[in-house]
């Protein structure tokens, strides 16, 4: 196992060769997703990672510059953005024992390789809602640091739970392992465990919290809907992730979980499997981002039908999470709450990420809408707009591009040819 992990991170190293150079990108098709406009015969200039011009071709100058290199492209869009992922997980048969057996180096180089697969399919930017032993935290310096590629990653570290909740490290051991973790480990009971987590998370570096305000699918617990924080609990989460310049995530199955979360503040909500009318009137209200997962709900749905892939508390969740997740994002959609893209990746595949594209649109979102609710919506939900989320001069040169038109066929997302983040070309 550690040699092939270690086989993929030296191919990742050895194949990794960044363009720093200035580059002049010519688009055929540009997908402006501020104006949901297509723009035809596009020239991109890019210097030193940031965009400097965009402009039609025959308005351009000259592209051959000194020391630069100039591309043909057919369609290009901002880098994707995917709002829920789980870079160090990989959801596989007797996955509940790999707890036992990996090791943190063992996570770190899982991570570093699925860091690498979700860039090359053309997300440049990630948010990582939860890990353990805050691989994300590190995989994120060495990302920046140029030593491994892979996407921009904002992330929480260890998610929050309350004891025995879905995001409790020790669910399912025996009892002389489970021990009482505290704060340290994520694990809050009172507001003034709330308020130490948060401080804790700061201390690691994270740049999110992210609370499981609700059961969860997968954890073995027999409810994946009660709701597991007070209200107490929540304000003090919220009011001290505020003061350290963090907003707050909310993984959320069931109703009364999601409302004390939205009432309480959060920034998003995850998933948002059994929100109602009432939920979705909040969200509104409140601004509440919905990230809605909809390629996890199905990918469980699937396995929970393969006889041994689930433990017996988790398999009925499963099963009846696929359907509900589908229709809870049509009629989120038609009421108007704010989505933004993201997939759980981690439960389902890195680098099927956009794979969700094609689920959103079948739940009623145009092609372009949808594009825009991985890019100028998730560059909202980051507070990052002023940065990311569009080709716009004096953002990243975060882009990418495909041969056919996603407009026509949303599934050309999964078949990115090129990438590109800061100006630099790794496809």
């Amino acid at each position: 196992m550690m040699n092939k992990l270690y086989a993929v991170i030296i191919l990742s190293l050895v194949f990794y060769q960044p363009v720093f150079a200035g580059s002049t990108i010519h688009c055929q098709r540009l997908l402006d997703v501020e104006s949901g406009e297509v723009l035809s015969d596009m020239r991109i200039q890019v210097e030193d990672g940031v965009i400097t011009a965009v402009s039609p071709a025959a308005e351009a100058p000259d592209p051959a510059t000194k020391d630069g290199t100039s591309y043909i492209l057919n369609t290009c869009l901002p880098g994707l953005m995917d709002m829920h992922v789980h870079l160090s997980d990989h959801i596989e048969t007797n996955n509940y024992l790999k707890r036992f057996q990996l090791n943190e180096a063992d996570y770190a180089f899982r991570a570093a390789a699925n860091a690498r697969r979700t860039l090359a399919a053309g997300f440049t930017t990630v948010r990582n809602v939860g890990d353990s032993y805050n691989v994300s935290i590190a995989l994120r310096k060495a990302i920046e640091a140029g030593r491994v590629p892979g996407p921009r990653i904002y992330t929480s570290g260890k998610s929050l739970a309350t004891t025995g909740g879905h995001a409790d490290p020790t669910n399912g051991y025996r009892a002389n392992l489970m021990g009482d973790p505290g704060p340290k480990h994520g694990v809050v009971n009172s507001p003034a465990d709330a308020r130490k987590a948060v401080r804790q998370r700061y201390k690691d570096g994270a740049d999110w919290i992210k609370i499981t305000a609700t059961g969860g699918v997968l954890s073995l617990a027999k409810s994946g809907q009660n709701p597991q924080f007070t209200d107490s609990e929540l304000q003090a989460i919220i009011k001290t992730a505020n003061d350290y310049g963090m907003s707050v995530a909310a993984h959320a199955h069931g109703k009364e979980g999601m409302k004390r979360a939205v009432l309480a503040g959060v920034r998003s909500i995850e998933h948002g499997t059994y929100m109602d009318d009432e939920v979705m009137r909040l969200m509104k209200k409140n601004g509440t981002y919905y990230v809605p997962t909809i390629l996890a709900g199905v990918f469980v749905g699937e396995k929970s039908l393969q006889e041994g892939f689930f433990p017996a508390v988790v398999r009925p969740k499963a099963a009846a999470i696929g359907p509900v997740i589908k229709d809870t994002f049509a009629a989120a959609y038609k009421a108007g709450v704010k989505i933004a893209f993201g997939t759980d990746s981690g439960v389902s595949m890195h680098g099927d990420n956009a794979q969700e594209f094609v689920h959103m649109v079948e739940g009623g979102m145009s092609p372009m809408e949808a594009i825009q609710s991985a890019t100028v919506s998730a560059a909202e939900l980051l507070r990052a707009s002023k940065l990311l989320g569009s080709i716009t001069v004096g953002k990243k040169a975060d882009l990418i591009a495909v041969e056919g038109d996603p407009l026509l066929d949303i599934s050309e997302l999964q078949r990115v040819v090129f990438v590109m983040k800061d100006g630099e070309r790794f496809k």
